[in-house]
């Protein structure tokens, strides 16, 4: 069921955060990085079935327009613009489900804005810094930033799912990655290799700050992501705050995959108001 979605934008410090919300209820928040509000809507109008649903496309991505198209995304820039969006919603605190590099967004968050969220679901965040083998997979990372910039798209994309271990039918991957870009779809891939993957995944979280900053933290991974990158800095990330991941349904993008399965998921683990 499609539901009623307000839109609206939001000035923030060097940009315009275009945000959509819909529903009724316990405010929950999706994120993402690179991904933007469309990407969670299936989702969003499951939620906001007993929610009230905030969903944003990440300043630079899409209708976030910034007064510098070079600035560079941190995810403590993003979380800020997430603590503005909240206090503009004068709702919460907020359940913030984060996916991918929207994980390392809501992670810091809960570190630089205690109070905002009462509970953080971080769903397979790309926190390559927790890993043994960080410094090769840094360089793998500064490797396929400058085989974007060189102009070679497809090869950027295959070096990032090698990296990745999302392994993809040739097909498959011809239908998303080959062929002309749709000129919306190409500026904010060009975005997140250039302006958004270095700092995402090299940002490492604060243990500590975390334990102490009051919000529940749920580390997710995905039941067909084992082995890959992001489950092994999923699964790092919940060694190292001391908790157990939460396995949720279909793999690194289950939001989208199965979103009826991933918001019950979601209902079992974040949707409860604090004590």
């Amino acid at each position: 069921m499609t539901r009623p979605v307000t839109a609206a934008t939001l000035e923030v410090p060097g940009a315009r955060l275009y945000y959509e919300v819909r529903g009724t209820g316990p405010l929950i928040v999706l994120v993402g990085a690179p991904m933007d509000a469309t990407s969670f809507a299936p989702l969003a109008d499951l939620l906001a079935a007993d929610h009230t649903v905030l969903t944003t496309d990440p300043r630079g991505i899409h209708r976030s327009q910034l007064d510098d198209p070079g600035q560079d995304s941190t995810p403590r820039l993003r979380a800020d613009d997430l603590a503005r969006l909240l206090a503009h919603l004068d709702a919460g605190p907020a359940v913030v489900v984060g996916s991918s590099g929207g994980a390392v967004t809501a992670l810091a968050l809960a570190e630089a804005h205690p109070g905002r969220a009462h509970t953080v679901v971080a769903h397979e965040p790309p926190l390559i810094g927790l890993l043994d083998d960080r410094e090769r997979q840094h360089a793998t990372t500064d490797d396929i930033i400058a085989t974007h910039l060189s102009g070679d798209v497809v090869g950027a994309w295959r070096k990032f799912l090698a990296q990745a271990d999302i392994v993809l039918p040739g097909a498959v991957f011809d239908q998303l990655f080959g062929g002309e870009r749709p000129p919306r779809q190409a500026a904010d891939e060009r975005r997140w290799f250039r302006h958004e993957l270095r700092a995402t995944t090299r940002w490492r979280p604060d243990p500590a700050a975390l334990r102490s900053s009051g919000t529940r933290i749920v580390v997710g991974v995905g039941a067909h992501s084992a082995g890959q990158l992001c489950d092994r800095t999923a699964r790092a990330l919940a060694g190292a705050l001391g908790v157990e991941p939460v396995v949720f349904p279909g793999g690194h993008t289950g939001f989208a995959e199965d979103p009826e399965a991933f918001a019950a998921a979601l209902r079992a683990v974040g949707g409860r108001e604090p004590r």
